[in-house]
C-alpha cells in the first residue's frame, strides 16, 4: 500500500512496537541473535524476535514476528503483526497473520491461499528514495555516495560510543534513573520533549537575530552548550534504556550502565541506518532524551515540574506556666 496511511502505519510499527517486544520477558518470547529459530506445528509462543537468523513459523505465535535480517517463513498463525527490516518473508498457502504485514527492504514472496487480515505494506529499498525524494535528490542514495554516507555513519557511532563511556562512567546513577523515567512516565516524557524541542529551536531562532546588536552572540552561544549537555546526557540515557530492555528480554543478569548504554547504542545505531525512518526513530528518541533529562533535571529528581506539597504547618508550642 502506497499511500501517506500506510507510511504512518509502518513508522509506528517500527518505533513503537518495538518497544514492548524489547522489554518483553515472558516465558514465551523467543529472542535470537544468528541462531535459527523454529515454532513447530502444534508449538505456541508470545513473541519471536530475531536479529540476521531465521524464523519458521509452523505453529502458532500470539503476537508479534520481528526480524531483522534474515528470512521468515510462515505456513502456521500470527495473532498480531509481521514486520521485517531487510528480510526475506516467505508466506505459505496456509499462513495466517491477523494484523499487518511490513516488509521495509527484502522481500515478500506469497503462495496463493496466504491471509492477511489488516493492512500489507512493502517499500523496497530503492522505492524509499523514489518516493519520498524529488529526483533532483535522489542522487543522495546513489551508490556513488554510499561509501561517504557509511563512513559518516560509522565516524557518528565512534562518537557516540566515546560519549556514552564518559556519562555512563561519570553520572551512571543520574543517567540510569533518568532512563527509568521513560518506561514510567513514556507519554508525558514525549510530550515534554516535544515543547522544550520546539521552545528551544524558537530560542535559537531569535538568539541568532539578536546576533545583529552583539547582544545575541552570547545568548546563542549558551543556549549551544545547553542544548548539547541536554542531547548527549538524554541520549545516552536512552542507549542504556534500550540496552537494558534488550538484556532483561534475553533474560540475561543485569546489566551495567555502561554495558547497557553500550548495547543501546549498537541496537540503536542498526536502526539508524534505515533509510528515511531510521532518520524518524532517531528524531523521536532525541525528543524523549530531551524529555527525560529536562523532567528529572539531569537525573537528579522524579519529577522537576511537579510542584511540592506545602510544608504541613507547625503548632506553636504551648505557653510555658
Amino acid at each position: 500500500m502506497k499511500n501517506k496511511r500506510s507510511f504512518l502505519l509502518m513508522a509506528t510499527l517500527i518505533i513503537f512496537v518495538l518497544l514492548p517486544l524489547a522489554g518483553a520477558q515472558k516465558i514465551g518470547d523467543q529472542i535470537s541473535y544468528r541462531d535459527k529459530i523454529v515454532v513447530s506445528s502444534g508449538e505456541t509462543r508470545d513473541n519471536v524476535v530475531t536479529f540476521g537468523s531465521d524464523v519458521v513459523i509452523e505453529g502458532t505465535v500470539r503476537k508479534n514476528v520481528f526480524a531483522v535480517g534474515g528470512t521468515i517463513t510462515i505456513s502456521g498463525e500470527v495473532g498480531d503483526s509481521v514486520v521485517g527490516i531487510g528480510a526475506r518473508i516467505a508466506l505459505k498457502s496456509t499462513a495466517v497473520i491477523k494484523r499487518d504485514l511490513v516488509g521495509l527492504g527484502g522481500t515478500i514472496e506469497k503462495e496463493p491461499g496466504f491471509r492477511v487480515d489488516g493492512d500489507t505494506v512493502y517499500f523496497k529499498g530503492s522505492d524509499i528514495s523514489a518516493k519520498y525524494l524529488d529526483k533532483g535528490f535522489a542522487g543522495i542514495f546513489s551508490l556513488s555516495l554510499l561509501p561517504i554516507i557509511l563512513i559518516f555513519k560509522l565516524v557518528n557511532i565512534i562518537v557516540w560510543f566515546l560519549l556514552a563511556v564518559v556519562v555512563a562512567s561519570l553520572f551512571p546513577r543520574q543517567m540510569t534513573f533518568a532512563a527509568s523515567q521513560v518506561r514510567t512516565n513514556f507519554w508525558p516524557t514525549l510530550g515534554t520533549g516535544l515543547v522544550a524541542y520546539v521552545l528551544f529551536v524558537f530560542a535559537i531562532i531569535v538568539a541568532a537575530l539578536l546576533c545583529i546588536i552583539l547582544i545575541g552572540i552570547p545568548i546563542l552561544l549558551t543556549l549551544a552548550m545547553a542544548g548539547l549537555a541536554i542531547k548527549i546526557f538524554g541520549k545516552v540515557a536512552l542507549f542504556y534504556f534500550f540496552g537494558e530492555s534488550l538484556s532483561r528480554s534475553l533474560h540475561r543478569p543485569a546489566v551495567s550502565p555502561l554495558g547497557g548504554a553500550l548495547l543501546g547504542l549498537l541496537l540503536i545505531s542498526l536502526i539508524g541506518f534505515i533509510p528515511i525512518l531510521g532518520f524518524l526513530f532517531t528524531f523521536v528518541i532525541s525528543l524523549i532524551g530531551w524529555g527525560a533529562v529536562l523532567r528529572t533535571k539531569f537525573g537528579t529528581t522524579e519529577n522537576w515540574f511537579r510542584r511540592s506539597a506545602p510544608m504541613p504547618a507547625v503548632p506553636p508550642p504551648p505557653p510555658t506556666p
